[in-house]
């Protein structure tokens, strides 16, 4: 389905004090959405990204807020503090109620069991397709559902090797990775080996699928990213490409089991 376009209902609410520095926006829908904006040219790369990382999230069937283009109205900038003037569409993420951010003060609460594992192995495996370098120990760009025990994926401007368009995809090293983690070594603390086997064959299994809807969506990704970006189509489209390349795939998920097994503690 084509991103939703909306606008800007009221002034903006609130400007998080975070790198991209997103707003907190009530849109014509009656919903609130964290929007990203067009700072620079260097951000409109980030903002493509975000888009394309929500998405293919979306057709991986991970937790991940809805997304929308949100036009925010001039006067609705008021009293937030930027560098210049703001008319570019903004990509906005579904503010979610119930949730917690997964932080080194909040991971205990995560349940350690294997549908929680599960759920943290496919979103890493999906880290490592998309070349997401910002995700790990430091930065789990994670919440957690509290009432329906399930993680929910979030910030994807760090996707192909931090919105690296000029070189092909490079795989993700051990540390960058979310299995590097004392989130994932608290769901691990108790797993026995016998029950990792069946979590990694379903998850294989997975894996082709996800790709093949991937490639479904994968024109309709490109047709959502607006002209107003200014980022070349044909950069866009070679970018997508390089995901779906066979020895690209293969080389994602033996990098994933190495770093998998790497990071398992059976003390």
């Amino acid at each position: 389905m084509p991103l939703p376009i909306l606008y800007s209902a009221k002034r903006i609410e609130r400007q998080f004090n975070t790198g991209e520095q997103p707003v907190l926006v009530t849109c014509s829908d009656v919903n609130t959405y964290v929007c990203k904006y067009m700072r620079s040219s260097a951000a409109a790369y980030k903002l493509v990204c975000e888009l394309i990382g929500a998405k293919m999230a979306k057709a991986w069937q991970l937790n991940t807020p809805d997304v929308a283009l949100v036009k925010i109205r001039s006067s609705h900038w008021e009293g937030i503090s930027l560098s210049h003037s703001i008319s570019a569409s903004s990509l906005g993420a579904r503010w979610l109620n119930g949730v917690i951010d997964i932080t080194p003060s909040t991971y205990a609460q995560v349940p350690p069991n294997t549908d929680t594992l599960y759920q943290l192995m496919k979103i890493a495996l999906f880290d490592f397709w998309i070349a997401n370098e910002d995700r790990n120990a430091n930065n789990a760009n994670l919440m957690f559902d509290v009432v329906n025990d399930l993680f929910v994926s979030i910030d994807y401007g760090c996707i192909f090797n931090t919105a690296t368009f000029e070189y092909p995809l490079s795989q993700l090293t051990s540390t960058d990775t979310i299995l590097c983690s004392d989130l994932f070594a608290h769901l691990t603390q108790h797993i026995e080996r016998s029950e990792l086997k069946p979590l990694t064959e379903r998850l294989n299994k997975e894996y082709e699928n996800s790709i093949h809807r991937c490639k479904l969506i994968s024109i309709e990704i490109i047709e959502d990213i607006p002209q107003e970006w200014n980022v070349p189509q044909t950069i866009i489209t070679d970018k997508i490409s390089q995901l779906f390349d066979e020895k690209w795939l293969i080389g994602v998920w033996n990098n994933f089991t190495e770093c998998f097994n790497e990071n398992i503690n059976h003390e």
